[in-house]
């Protein structure tokens, strides 16, 4: 019978899991280990005015298989929505303008996404961009800051390309490498593309219409974490304090005892991964807030599907979520009077200073927000404050040398797998995608050892 803890009771900590029980049977003894006093990690459920409220990460991106397959696997396919038919907006020189189409994270591929956005001046650099002088060196990772300046100017960096980066990482354009952050652009760069206008257009998807591009879950991602902690073992407020090989395996120190294990999974965020490794992992994290408020039913909203905010911009937000306009299933019923719900993201990397407010100040720092930019000035019934200290990774220049040495040393100790935001994205399905690739190698670890039969394909 054998045994597996994973490390981590976040979404990459239970992907890993759930596919470990699937390949090793329901005879195997798999622990999930998390030190704190909930699973999920970075994702939650809360309840705002009595509906199930996401007030960790909303959404997921439906052209990656991982989340819509789980679904499947786990009966849970008609808990997927998609949004409605809103569109997104974005602050930029203190005008509220539609988000730029055809972008990568906010890099354009034309000149024309950016009108209204940015002055005409800055158009004017944009325009000429694809007959400017251009030299790339393949395989360079500089800052996504560094490459657009440089290229596109200042505008487009501010009020384009951070909104978007400051929204997905919670970075900036100058703390975010390129090759990491926006990897398909870095790809198509080294292809060849003869500039990065015509960059980000060869490396845009084919558009599908009609095909949605993000996801979320009716019940909110707590309906997902629960499906996969059912079938294993789960032990909430278990610190884990080292692991060290073992002639037949490896032994977790979990609350100051010894626990021995087939193999372990370490799904946890970086300091604590360097911690149990006993090596640097150099990955910077950033703290952000979320607030959710909720107000009467008859409250408009604007008829948009959310708003980002250029750099620069007189507010203390960075982005706002009209989830009553963006998801259907979050529709008020008038008739029922039920709420109307929206969420706004406060902070970045480098800024600590909005956790150091307390709750209320948080929710009347949005309020004012709402009232300057959308005129919303009603009280509302009811609001949520969510903190997360540390909890997006920051994938500086050259995070994927840092991956691969990572990996490398992780590859030497027989038994032990890593997974989790800190890898290869920090979008849900990727994280997914971490935790089921180290069940995986842990499985056919276990078979060449003879611990287990064969694993079965996920």
């Amino acid at each position: 019978m054998p045994s597996v803890a994973v490390v981590g009771g976040g979404i990459s900590g239970l992907a890993a899991a759930h596919r470990l029980r699937t390949l090793l049977g329901r005879d195997a003894r798999i622990t999930v280990l998390e030190r704190g006093s909930r699973l999920g990690g970075v994702l939650r459920t809360s309840t705002l005015a009595g509906a199930a409220y996401d007030v960790g990460a909303e959404a997921f991106l439906v052209r990656r298989p991982e989340v819509p397959a789980l679904l499947d696997e786990l009966g849970l396919a008609d808990e997927l929505v998609h949004p409605g038919d809103a569109a997104p907006a974005v602050l930029a020189g203190g005008r509220v303008r539609p988000l730029p189409a055809r972008t990568l994270m906010g890099v354009p591929s034309s000149a024309e996404s950016l009108r209204g956005v940015v002055s005409d001046s800055a158009l004017v650099q944009v325009t000429g961009e694809g007959s400017a002088a251009w030299a790339w060196t393949p395989g360079s990772d500089p800052t996504v800051g560094e490459l657009v300046r440089a290229r596109l100017g200042p505008e487009v960096v501010a009020r384009s390309v951070d909104p978007l980066l400051g929204g997905v990482y919670s970075g900036s354009a100058d703390s975010l490498g390129l090759r990491a952050a926006v990897p398909t652009l870095a790809a198509a760069l080294d292809a060849g593309a003869p500039g990065l206008l015509a960059g980000v257009a060869a490396a845009l998807p084919v558009p599908r219409p009609g095909a949605p591009v993000f996801g979320a879950l009716r019940g909110g991602y707590e309906v997902l974490l629960a499906a996969l902690a059912a079938s294993v073992d789960v032990r909430l407020e278990a610190a884990v304090t080292a692991v060290t090989r073992t002639a037949a395996g490896w032994d977790v120190v979990v609350d100051g005892r010894a626990e021995p294990f087939d193999a372990v999974v370490l799904a946890v965020p970086a300091p604590v991964l360097a911690l149990l490794l006993g090596r640097p992992v150099e990955v910077e994290l950033a703290s952000v807030a979320v607030v959710g408020l909720a107000y009467a039913a008859l409250t408009e909203l604007p008829d948009t599907s959310g708003l980002l905010v250029a750099t620069g911009e007189a507010l203390h937000a960075k982005a706002f979520t009209h989830s009553s306009r963006k998801w259907p299933h979050l529709a008020p019923d008038r008739a029922a009077h039920g709420p109307v719900l929206l969420r706004a993201s406060l902070g970045r990397f480098g800024q600590t200073e909005v956790l150091e407010r307390d709750d209320d100040e948080l929710v009347a720092l949005v309020r004012a927000d709402l009232a300057a930019v959308h005129g919303v000035s009603a009280v509302p019934v009811d609001t949520v404050v969510q903190r997360w200290t540390d909890g997006l990774p920051q994938y500086g220049p050259g995070h994927l040398a840092v991956v691969t040495r990572l990996e490398a040393a992780v590859a030497e100790r027989p038994g032990l797998e890593v997974a989790g935001s800190l890898l290869h994205g920090v979008g849900v399905p990727a994280c997914i995608g971490t935790g089921a690739a180290a069940a995986v190698r842990v499985a056919e670890h276990l078979a060449a050892r003879g611990a287990h039969g064969p694993p079965v394909a996920p």
